[in-house]
């Protein structure tokens, strides 16, 4: 590998430095034939891997270069004519004879007789001072083998003193740095400047997507003004950016050189560089130098209804939360992504309804032109019956990897037409708002669609009357986060009602710090301390998280600590564990908060000494190099003892980026009439209620409700069955990278990293007026797949990798509350389920005629179950909770 960092560190000492005895450019004697020996070869592996259990291939051959004009004004201003001749592919590494898929078979046979021909056909270069001007060749040529021409080519684009250049070849229009010393020149080429028509996708969250590192250096040999050897290396790394051991590299290496030299054709008289080109060929045309795109075919690729048919099964309910399920889905859109439109609503029309949910979940994530039609006329939004397939399909499109304008566009147009069923015109709302936000941190809120998705959203909360239509345009807000909507959420938060209030609160605490203002602390303030008016419980714990998240300052820090004390009981216990738990953790408040606590006012143990069962606590799932996670629970319980809130959340971030992966919010009130029990301030008139919202992967879903008013309560406590409700079920594409890379060979590398997740969310509330105990449960199901492809195709060998990882797990969140007497007994618990955790390596070699090698490594093994820790009082809670299940389970009744 050439050293690139010594390279650069001898760059600017030696700047101005020149080849020695050269001023101009290089010079190709007259009538003189140069044999040179040319090689190119592709390695691929893991960062980490060893190069003889590489994947990969060599083409080498002869290449002979002999001038065929030269300028009469200018000695520097010549074309040269180069052959490419004798042609082999061979392996990389050596290998034993059944593992060589190249073994006894010529290039003819490889190749094709019609693309080795058009290989050997010789390019002309009009080549001024080192610098290629035009590249000749001839029309209609394959692309790829014109490509590996151009390689070839490019390695004649060189200066012969130090400087830096823009410069044009293969790779596209890049900036390059010349060191020249002696009879050597080396160029580093600086990839990731390349201008060229690129191909593909990114994820949206940088947490979610890979990330990639280049080098390029060329080191030119030189003798007698012209080239004596070229020995050219550029690396691609590439790293999933929250698992950085899934990676892949690709290594590219050329080799040019001179053999030897004799007696060559005469050189062409003339003046005019067109005249001489015609009278060398009349087929001749001038070609840009930049690599051109190469349509790859799938040869001998199941049909898109084959393949559906082999991966039904793995689709059924009964095996969604199994990897192969996952895997299945992670192939099946790469094979949608080729389909048209009426294939695919062949299937859709031709399936049954247990696994219609999961092949909507595909079509829609395969996010082409055609899977989008396909479902917008397959879907019916005007009848009510086909609801489930609806909202998968619009979580699908909030979940979207890589969104466009026209999918926002689509779903406007329905929001504007007619809807049959009332949570679907909801749910379509609050995707559209989700789409806005993606877009635009892509660049894309100018774009028309997204406008007029902002005016669709501001306007709708402007001018809704109902309640309903009010808290379906502030969730839309919630996944919007404009910056426009702050003056509108603060309105609802300080002056709203219940539910709406809430909302408004919690799509203020997504905003990041810079859109926090003075103004929106100030909002905060006053709900917090209820300055004009009485606030629930809820709202003013969301006020508080606010604040202390956004810069506190001493006073603000201050004045919440001196009102802990003055409190409703539980919301006294509430806001002690937030600030403990912000200490604890060391969340950037911390500081603020121990330089208030030096005020012994403040600090003092009749203020930190309350009861009560309500809590926060924080904790780490994982930490790592490359992501770590954290999980958050909050409970806050009212006077008489039933759940008010429960709010469990799970981030992932790395030192560049953030990502909500999950919330789970279980909100009840109004229920303290059926156990006797009076509402605390603020909330004696509050409906019966207790539902579900849930946040996944930076998407605000659609609330669930269990029940509402209290004949809804008694008729679903009479009739319950304990059994949890779904919140969202499906399959969700986490990650999609897509990029073709141009290589300086000519060859064309193809990298592709799939993540899918297939995922169950649950939640449930059960009531006892006899046992007077209350539990609430959130169950997290889910099986993970990551898939990376990095291949090179040259339509006559193809070689690459698959790089996976794939693991199921389940995540228990259960809170027991037990209120037969005060203080009650509150038992939470954070179980992870025992989960098998497999990755496996498989790289592969392979020609049209179906002769193959491939080499497959796997590893697996079993992660542990646990129990997260939570705070010594929640323990201790436990220990009394089962103890008294345990004696009661003794007695007669």
């Amino acid at each position: 590998m050439i050293l690139l960092t010594v390279l650069f560190l001898c760059i600017f000492s030696t700047y101005s430095a020149s080849v020695k005895g050269h001023t101009t450019g290089p010079r190709i004697n007259n009538d003189k034939l140069y044999k040179f020996i040319y090689s190119t070869e592709v390695f691929i592996d893991r960062v980490k891997g060893l190069p003889e259990d590489s994947a990969g291939y060599r083409i080498s051959s002869g290449v002979d270069v002999n001038l065929v004009w030269r300028n009469p004004n200018n000695d520097d201003d010549q074309l040269i004519k180069i052959m490419i001749k004798d042609v082999k592919i061979e392996n990389v590494n050596d290998r034993p004879a059944a593992k060589n898929i190249f073994k006894g078979k010529h290039s003819e046979n490889i190749i094709g007789k019609e693309y080795l021909s058009a290989l050997q056909r010789p390019v002309v270069l009009q080549w001024t001072r080192g610098k290629v001007k035009n590249f000749y060749s001839y029309k209609n040529e394959p692309a790829v083998i014109q490509n590996l021409k151009r390689g070839l080519a490019s390695l004649f684009q060189i200066q012969l003193h130090s400087g830096a250049a823009r410069e044009m070849d293969v790779s596209g229009k890049c900036n390059v740095t010349y060191l020249a010393r002696e009879s050597q020149v080396t160029k580093i080429k600086a990839l990731g400047t390349c201008e060229i028509e690129k191909t593909g996708f990114t994820s949206h969250n940088e947490l979610l997507d890979v990330s990639t590192k280049v080098t390029s250096a060329t080191i030119y040999v030189l003798e007698d003004s012209f080239i004596k050897s070229v020995r050219a290396e550029e690396n691609h790394v590439l790293s999933l950016n929250f698992r950085q051991t899934t990676n892949a590299k690709i290594v590219s290496k050329q080799k040019l050189e001179l053999k030897s030299t004799e007696a060559g054709p005469r050189v062409i008289a003339g003046k005019q560089v067109a005249r001489v080109i015609n009278t060398l060929d009349s087929n001749y045309i001038a070609v840009p130098l930049v690599g051109e795109p190469v349509k790859t075919e799938c040869k001998n690729c199941p049909s898109i209804s084959e393949h559906w048919q082999a991966i039904r099964k793995q689709l059924e309910p009964e095996n969604l939360a199994k990897a192969e399920a996952t895997r299945s889905f992670l192939s099946f859109i790469q094979n949608l992504r080729e389909a048209t439109k009426e294939e695919i609503l062949q299937i859709l029309r031709s399936e049954r309804n247990e696994v219609l949910p999961q092949l909507v979940d595909a079509i829609t994530s395969a996010q082409t032109p055609a899977s989008l039609e396909a479902m917008l006329e397959f879907l019916d939004f005007k009848n009510e019956s086909s609801s489930v397939l609806q909202e998968r399909f619009l979580y699908a499109c909030g979940f979207a990897s890589h969104p466009n304008e026209l999918l926002l566009k689509s779903l406007i147009n329905r929001l504007q037409g007619p809807i049959g069923n009332s949570e679907i015109r909801e749910t379509v709302t609050i995707i559209i708002g989700a789409l806005i936000k993606k877009l635009c941190d892509k660049g894309g809120c100018k774009l028309p669609a997204v406008v007029r998705a902002k005016k669709l959203i501001l306007g709708g909360l402007d001018r809704a009357k109902k309640e309903d239509d009010v808290k379906m345009y502030l969730l839309a807000m919630k996944n919007a986060l404009l910056p426009e909507a702050i003056p509108l959420l603060l309105k609802y938060a300080e002056s709203g009602e219940g539910p709406i209030s809430n909302i408004a609160a919690t799509a203020l605490q997504r905003y990041g710090n810079s859109f926090i203002t003075s103004e929106v602390k100030e909002t905060m303030n006053r709900i917090y301390h209820q300055n004009h008016k009485i606030y629930e419980k809820t709202l003013r714990t969301r006020a508080a998280a606010i604040i202390f998240s956004n810069n506190p300052s001493y006073m603000e820090v201050k004045n919440i600590l001196l009102s802990i004390g003055e409190l409703p009981l539980e919301m006294n216990k509430y806001m002690l564990s937030l600030v403990q738990d912000i200490l604890h953790f060391e969340m950037p408040a911390s500081k603020m908060i121990r330089k208030v606590l030096r005020d012994m006012v403040v600090h003092n143990y009749d203020r930190f000494s309350k009861t009560g069962s309500s809590s926060a606590y924080s904790g780490y799932v994982t930490r790592g190099p490359d992501a770590s996670s954290t999980y958050s629970l909050d409970i806050l319980y009212s006077g008489s003892g039933i759940l008010r809130s429960s709010n469990m959340n799970i981030l992932l971030f790395n030192k560049n980026a953030q990502l909500h992966a999950s919330q789970v919010v279980i909100e009840a009130q109004g229920l303290e009439s059926i156990i006797a029990a009076s509402a605390d301030e603020g909330e004696e008139n509050l409906e019966s209620f207790a539902g579900m919202s849930a946040i996944l992967l930076d998407v605000q879903l659609r609330p669930v409700t269990f029940f509402q008013g209290y004949g809804d309560l008694m008729s679903k406590m009479f009739s319950a069955t304990g059994d949890p409700m779904n919140v969202v079920k499906g399959l969700i594409l986490l990650t999609d990278y897509s990029q073709v890379i141009q290589l300086q060979s000519g060859l064309k590398a193809s990298a592709e990293f799939q993540g899918g997740l297939a995922i169950d969310i649950s939640g449930g509330m059960e009531f006892s007026l006899w046992y007077r105990e209350s539990k609430t449960s959130v169950k997290n199901r889910g099986a993970m797949v990551v898939v990376g492809n990095i291949f090179v195709d040259s339509f006559f060998v193809k070689a690459g990798m698959e790089t996976s990882f794939e693991t199921e797990a389940t995540l228990n969140f259960i809170s027991t509350v037990q209120f037969s007497e005060y203080p009650f007994l509150v038992c939470m618990q954070m179980d992870k389920i025992e989960s098998p955790f497999r990755q496996y390596v498989t790289k592969y070699e392979s020609l049209p005629s179906g002769k193959r090698y491939t080499s497959r490594k796997g590893k697996v093994k079993l992660l542990a179950g646990s129990e997260y820790p939570l705070h010594q009082e929640n323990s201790d809670m436990c220990r009394k909770v089962f103890s008294t299940q345990s004696d009661s389970s003794d007695s007669w009744f």
